[in-house]
């Protein structure tokens, strides 16, 4: 069963969120919050497995929980998506930054909603065309200085030729099946690849490893469609 907290000043939203993932056999909705900090104490009190966490609430915003719940070695497991619209596009890259694995359009389609949880779920970052590929290109060039000993050269060099290759095909937007087709390997050995890259960059989720594509120039402006 997956373990979903929602957290919108909306009690609105949150209603037609509850009753749709609730309408299903695999997902359930542990709590409800309305504000950022509410969002951080019930990650805390519950750990859920995924959070859908819009940016703009009253008090700690989205943005500032996910810091939080990301930050919390208590919560390592606990996957946040930002809910967002077009509008609030600058916030999004900070929030890859930040740990987020996700985002998605508040009007997203019922199965789309679904689907997107399940893929956070199992460990693949929500990269949709709609929203996070375009974003993270416009936004990349904005990312503030690596801490030492984190520059992207130095990253890199940590990696074998094959899981370099790997994290630009992560940055780009493909799932491990993607990848698999692309490098003719098996779906598990794309995972293995991903996994170890992750480990050694120490990152927790495939959306900061678009961020290192970018910043290291692994991947470049123009290459996602």
């Amino acid at each position: 069963m997956i373990r979903v907290l929602l957290a919108d000043d909306q009690a609105l939203v949150r209603a037609g969120f509850r009753a749709l993932l609730s309408s299903t056999a695999d997902i359930t909705v542990v709590a409800e919050a309305e504000d950022g900090h509410a969002a951080v104490r019930l990650a805390r009190d519950t750990t859920p497995d995924v959070v859908l966490m819009d940016i703009r609430m009253p008090g700690t915003d989205g943005l500032e929980a996910a810091r939080q719940i990301v930050a919390d070695p208590r919560l390592s497991a606990v996957r946040v998506v930002m809910l967002t619209t077009f509008a609030e596009d600058a916030y999004i890259f900070d929030a890859i930054r930040a740990g987020a694995s996700g985002f998605l359009v508040k009007d997203i389609e019922p199965a789309d909603l679904l689907t997107a949880v399940r893929v956070v779920h199992g460990g693949d970052a929500l990269l949709s065309p709609a929203v996070t590929r375009r974003l993270i290109e416009e936004f990349a060039a904005r990312a503030k200085p690596p801490e030492p000993g984190r520059e992207p050269g130095v990253l890199l060099a940590r990696l074998t030729d094959r899981e370099r290759e790997v994290v630009a095909l992560v940055a780009t937007g493909l799932s491990n099946d993607e990848i698999a087709a692309r490098l003719v390997v098996s779906p598990a050995t794309a995972k293995t690849h991903v996994s170890r890259a992750m480990v050694k960059l120490g990152v927790r989720d495939r959306a900061q490893l678009v961020v290192i594509g970018y910043e290291s120039g692994l991947v470049r402006p123009g290459w996602l469609g």
